[in-house]
C-alpha cells in the first residue's frame, strides 16, 4: 500500500548515511556468494525452461513450465497453487505464497510462464555461446523466472527468506492475454491489493551499456476502425450522390490522427488495413481479406491499430480525440471506431516507484555497481505489473538483460543473472524486514 512511502528515506545523502546501506551485511554477502556458486545451476534451469515450448496458446506447454517452477518453489517453503484459466481460454497461472513474520511488508513478485513462440515456430531450442544463450523466451521471460529462483535460493541460504512474506504470481498469458481480461487478471489484481511492494521480473533495460531502472510502463490499447460509403461507378466519386467512398474516409481519419493526436508520452500505430467492395478481418484480427476493382467506389474500409499512454487520464483523453476525429465524416460516408476490451493499463512513475529506485541504487552502491537512472517510459512496453500499479508501488525490469526479444534469435545475457539475482535478493531481504 502507498502509505509506506512516508517512512522511506528519499534523499541520496541521507541514504548514504543510513546504517541499512552502509555496506553489505554478513547475510547479504552470503547471498552474493550463493548466487555466484549456483550460476551454472541457474543456467541449467534456464535451458530446461527454454526447451519446453510455452507459447501462450500451447496450454499444455505453459502448464509444464508451471510444474517446473513448482518444483523449484515448494522446496523453498512456498505453498504453490495452479489456477486454471479455462474461462479465459488460456492455460492458467502459478501462484506461490511464502508466509513469514507477521507485521512486515508483503512483497509481490510478478513474472510470466508463456512466450510469443508457439509450437509451430521454427525457433525452439536453447543454444549457449559462452556468456550468452539464444532461445525462445530466453530473456522474455524465462530469464526472469530464473532470477526469481536464484534470488530466493540465495535468501534461503542466508537465512533471510524464513521471515519474508512473499506472494508470486506467474501468469500464463502475458504475451496474449486471456479474454475476458477481468477473469484473466483477477488473481493478479487481488494479489496487488494485498501487497506493499510489487517487483516485476521482466527484462532489464540497458542503454549505452548502462543498466537502467524502470519505474513506469505505458498502457496498450487496441482499436478497430470501420468506414463505409456508397458504392458505384468510379466516374461518379465525389459527386453529391456518391460522395468520397469508404477508403478516402478511412484515409481522412488516419491522416488526422497523425496530425492531431501527438502529445508527450503517446504513441499510436495503424497495423492492418483492408478496403474495397467488401473487406473483413479474421477472428483474431491479424489477417484481412478484401475484394474490389479500380473502377468501383469502395463500400467498406477497415483498419486496426493501437495506442500507448502513461496514465489513465491520458488514455481517456486520447480516446475522446480519436472519436471526435472519426465523427467528422467526409461526404457520403460513415465511420465508427471501437476500442477493444482487454487492454493493459498504464503504470505511472509515482513518487513511491521513484523511492524504490533510490533503495535499489543504495544496493547498487553496496555491490559496487553503477547507479541506475530512470528509463524513459517511451522505451518500455506494457506489462502485467500495470494491473496492480493503482494499488501498490513497484519496480520493473528485475529480470535478465536480453536482445532481439519476440523474434527468432532472442538472446539472453547469462551474466546478468548474477547481478540481477543479487540485487533482487538483497532488496527483498531489506524490504521484508520493514513494517508496512
Amino acid at each position: 500500500m502507498r502509505n509506506w512511502i512516508g517512512s522511506v528515506l528519499t534523499g541520496a545523502a541521507i541514504l548514504a548515511a543510513s546504517p541499512a546501506i552502509a555496506g553489505l551485511s554478513s547475510a547479504e554477502k552470503r547471498m552474493t556468494t550463493t548466487v555466484d556458486a549456483e550460476y551454472e545451476r541457474s543456467v541449467s534451469l534456464l535451458e530446461r525452461l527454454v526447451n519446453q515450448n510455452s507459447g501462450s496458446l500451447n496450454l499444455a506447454g505453459v502448464e509444464a513450465v508451471g510444474r517446473m517452477m513448482r518444483a523449484e518453489l515448494e522446496p523453498l517453503g512456498f505453498a504453490v497453487m495452479w489456477k486454471p484459466m479455462a474461462l479465459a481460454h488460456r492455460s492458467g497461472h502459478l501462484i506461490a505464497v511464502h508466509k513469514g513474520k507477521a507485521g512486515t511488508k508483503s512483497l509481490l513478485l510478478i513474472a510470466h510462464l508463456d512466450t510469443v513462440f508457439e509450437k509451430d515456430s521454427p525457433f525452439q531450442t536453447f543454444v549457449r555461446r559462452g556468456e550468452e544463450a539464444e532461445g525462445p523466451g530466453a530473456g522474455d521471460d524465462k530469464g526472469g523466472l530464473v532470477v526469481i529462483v536464484a534470488a530466493l535460493r540465495a535468501m534461503k541460504a542466508a537465512g533471510t527468506l524464513k521471515d519474508a512474506n512473499i506472494e508470486i504470481v506467474m501468469t500464463g498469458d502475458e504475451e496474449d492475454s486471456g479474454d475476458p481480461i477481468e477473469i484473466a487478471r483477477a488473481d493478479l489484481i487481488a494479489a496487488g491489493r494485498r501487497a506493499d511492494v510489487a517487483l516485476d521480473f521482466e527484462g532489464l533495460s540497458i542503454e549505452n551499456g548502462r543498466d537502467m531502472g524502470s519505474i513506469a510502463r505505458r498502457s496498450s490499447n487496441s482499436w478497430t476502425l470501420t468506414a463505409t460509403g456508397k458504392t458505384g461507378h468510379s466516374s461518379l466519386i465525389f459527386n453529391a450522390t456518391f460522395g468520397d467512398g469508404a477508403i478516402y474516409e478511412l484515409a481522412r481519419i488516419i491522416a488526422r490522427f497523425r496530425q492531431e493526436l501527438p502529445e508527450p508520452n503517446l504513441t499510436f500505430n495503424v497495423g492492418l488495413i483492408a478496403g474495397g467492395t467488401d473487406a473483413a478481418f479474421d477472428a483474431d484480427g491479424i489477417r484481412a481479406t478484401a475484394r474490389g476493382k479500380s473502377n468501383i467506389i469502395p463500400a467498406v474500409a477497415l483498419a486496426r491499430g493501437d495506442f500507448r499512454t502513461l496514465s489513465d487520464d491520458q488514455t481517456e483523453r486520447v480516446k475522446a480525440k480519436m472519436a471526435a476525429i472519426v465523427a467528422g465524416h467526409a461526404p457520403g460516408t460513415n465511420a465508427e471506431i471501437r476500442f477493444e476490451s482487454g487492454g493493459y493499463p498504464a503504470m505511472a512513475p509515482t513518487e513511491g516507484n521513484k523511492a524504490l529506485l533510490v533503495r535499489l541504487n543504495g544496493i547498487n552502491r553496496d555491490l559496487g555497481l553503477p547507479e541506475m537512472d530512470a528509463l524513459d517510459p517511451l522505451k518500455r512496453g506494457a506489462g502485467d505489473i500495470s494491473f496492480v500499479a493503482k494499488d501498490v508501488d513497484g519496480l520493473v525490469g528485475l529480470g535478465t538483460a536480453s536482445r532481439g526479444d519476440h523474434a527468432p534469435g532472442e538472446t539472453v545475457d547469462l551474466a546478468s543473472i548474477r547481478r540481477q539475482a543479487k540485487r533482487a535478493a538483497i532488496l527483498m531481504s531489506r524490504l521484508s524486514r520493514e513494517r508496512p
